[in-house]
């Protein structure tokens, strides 16, 4: 089991778009309340490590949590290691893994500040198994 800790909570009510951090927000069974995101699918909650964040920063300092569009930032876990079906504990929420990696969108506005993109390689996405308030310091588990 791989055990991380939650850097950032990022909302924004806006599809392609950056995502402003909030500290804490609900996350309900759809997603985060008030996150453009949430629904009815299987991408209702993206995560992404601060480590991927900080592999930019070299040549765009003010790159910071939020802006790769990610709902919760976080450090210490190797999504690398994720697979789909994996559960992961997010503070009170329980996730399930349901897509490594998405498709960009041309309009996607860190594409265009940077160039790239780190969503398409290394986004996390998952839906709500059972809801509750997520919030920075969180323990993240990777349950195997």
């Amino acid at each position: 089991m791989q055990k991380g800790v939650v850097v950032s909570v990022n909302v924004s009510s806006k599809k392609g778009t950056k995502k402003t951090p909030v500290g804490k927000a609900a996350m309900t069974g759809k997603g985060f309340a008030g996150d453009a995101h949430s629904g009815n699918w299987h991408r209702q909650v993206s995560l992404l490590g601060q480590e991927t964040i900080d592999a930019f920063k070299p040549e765009f300092e003010a790159i910071a949590p939020g802006d790769f569009a990610e709902n919760v930032t976080t450090r210490g876990v190797d999504w690398r290691l994720a697979r789909v079906g994996r559960k992961i504990r997010v503070g009170k929420a329980l996730l399930e893994i349901a897509q490594i990696g998405k498709e960009c969108h041309r309009s996607c506005e860190i594409r265009k500040i940077v160039g790239d993109c780190a969503m398409p390689r290394e986004g996390i996405f998952a839906k709500v198994l059972k809801p509750g308030e997520v919030k920075v310091g969180d323990i993240v588990e990777v349950i195997d």
